[in-house]
């Protein structure tokens, strides 16, 4: 009660707090956070400054109106206790249909709500120009923005695609979708900890859908990673991080023998600069399950396959 008398909202359970969706700060005025929402822009101002705080120096603050460990409030440690006793509604759930059952129901989708773009397999041999050169600790909210600004096209990968990188290159959009639609595919490098943050799928889902066929940085955070090789694209890592330095935008970037290296087990790639004498060495961290994925394009076609008993690659450790 004290936290509602103090100007405290109560708001439902949802992801609206981490995500950016609402409680946008105050124009230039620092902002305390329990949820982790602290990349720069996120929280809905362009010029945010939020901090990560516990929820009990949160409610102290807020009390108090100025940054406060809630340890000087003079007040014992909350102690919270499960109850005894669970309530359990089970008059809302209902059995699972068969999977003969389930094939004959006719699934009523919105406009917003399309189905995922087909996602074809590695080639063989991978032709892909250099869209952009970031730098470290790039967010997935800076690769497919979170917010009221994206979020709401979540289940329409077409239309959130418009949104991809657009806070670092606003032409990323219609020149990628139209070079992909040429046949033509393009390539990122970026440095250290590349996609950390949310794990919204998105943030590959969109733009393999515009044309990415290969990253090479010096580290991924792990959940991109996963995602990018989900969606079939191939997720290399400097041999040397000094190479990172011979890259620039609109180098041509080719690898041969792709699909038999990563069905093989190897994890060196020999990646050529077209036009240039220059040659570096890309390295893949992979499953033989995770190169299956890549091989027959993607996580989605990979989990039909084995439904369906067609998986015909068979990937070496």
């Amino acid at each position: 009660m004290p936290l509602i008398q103090a100007g405290a909202r109560v708001h439902q359970t949802g992801c609206n707090g981490c995500n950016g969706m609402g409680q946008a700060p105050a124009t230039g005025k620092n902002s305390l956070r329990t949820v982790p929402r602290n990349f720069p822009g996120r929280s809905g101002v362009a010029d945010d400054r939020v901090f990560l705080c516990s929820p009990e120096t949160a409610a102290a603050s807020a009390l108090s109106g100025v940054i406060t460990d809630p340890r000087d409030l003079d007040m014992p440690y909350p102690k919270i206790e499960m109850p005894k006793d669970w309530i359990v509604t089970d008059d809302i759930i209902e059995v699972p249909l068969s999977p003969e059952d389930s094939r004959k129901v006719k699934i009523v989708k919105g406009p917003n709500i399309t189905s995922l773009p087909d996602i074809a397999p590695i080639g063989d041999q991978i032709e892909a120009i250099i869209a952009l050169k970031m730098a470290d600790n790039i967010s997935t909210d800076t690769i497919s923005p979170a917010g009221s600004k994206g979020l709401p096209y979540r289940s329409n990968v077409e239309k959130i695609a418009q949104f991809s990188f657009d806070s670092l290159d606003e032409n990323y959009y219609s020149h990628s979708l139209a070079e992909v639609e040429k046949g033509n595919f393009h390539a990122i490098v970026a440095g250290q900890n590349y996609g950390q943050g949310s794990s919204r799928e998105h943030a590959a889902l969109a733009p393999q859908f515009l044309g990415l066929r290969l990253a090479i940085v010096k580290e991924y955070a792990r959940l991109h990673w996963q995602n990018l090789i989900n969606s079939a694209i191939l997720p290399l890592t400097f041999a040397d991080e000094a190479d990172y330095d011979k890259l620039e935008p609109g180098d041509t970037l080719i690898v041969e023998n792709a699909r038999r290296t990563i069905r093989d087990g190897s994890d060196t790639f020999a990646v050529k600069i077209k036009g240039k004498n220059v040659a570096i060495t890309g390295k893949l961290r992979a499953s033989p399950r995770q190169r299956e994925i890549m091989l027959v394009g993607g996580f989605s076609n990979w989990v039909r396959a084995k439904n369906e008993g067609t998986l015909q690659v068979k990937a070496a450790a």
